[in-house]
């Protein structure tokens, strides 16, 4: 019987554990880029689903949608817009660092340049 108990409060607190790990993205980021030496900000609203995130960006040059997913702590989007009337896509790809902030690379696929991204969540 005891044995039965110790097994049934192992794994309750296992599934405890596994819920608080899963933070929820949905919310406004403010999202600060650096793309080869071009430092740019942008606000971004996330809904997130179970592992699908889906939203919006919005800064001073452009606005778009964005569709991407969760694993763990691994973070991807895909931001698609337009810049001076062509097609503009920028992929991010970040770990999430606690509860507010991901960190991590961004590709702006058109121009083939690289660089990096901090988010954080708007309060």
């Amino acid at each position: 019987m005891r044995l039965l108990l110790l097994q049934l409060l192992l794994v309750s607190t296992a599934v405890v554990a596994s819920a608080q790990d899963r933070v929820s993205l949905s919310g406004k980021w403010q999202v600060h880029l650096n793309v080869a030496g071009n430092e740019s900000d942008q606000t971004c609203t996330l809904t997130q689903e179970g592992s699908d995130l889906t939203g919006t960006c919005d800064s001073d040059q452009a606005t778009g949608k964005l569709a991407g997913k969760v694993a763990d702590k691994t973070v991807a989007w895909t931001f698609k817009s337009e810049y001076n009337g062509a097609p503009l896509t920028i992929k991010y790809k970040g770990t999430l660092d606690g509860t507010s902030k991901i960190t991590g690379s961004v590709l702006v696929e058109e121009y083939s340049v690289e660089g990096e991204f901090t988010a954080t969540l708007a309060k």
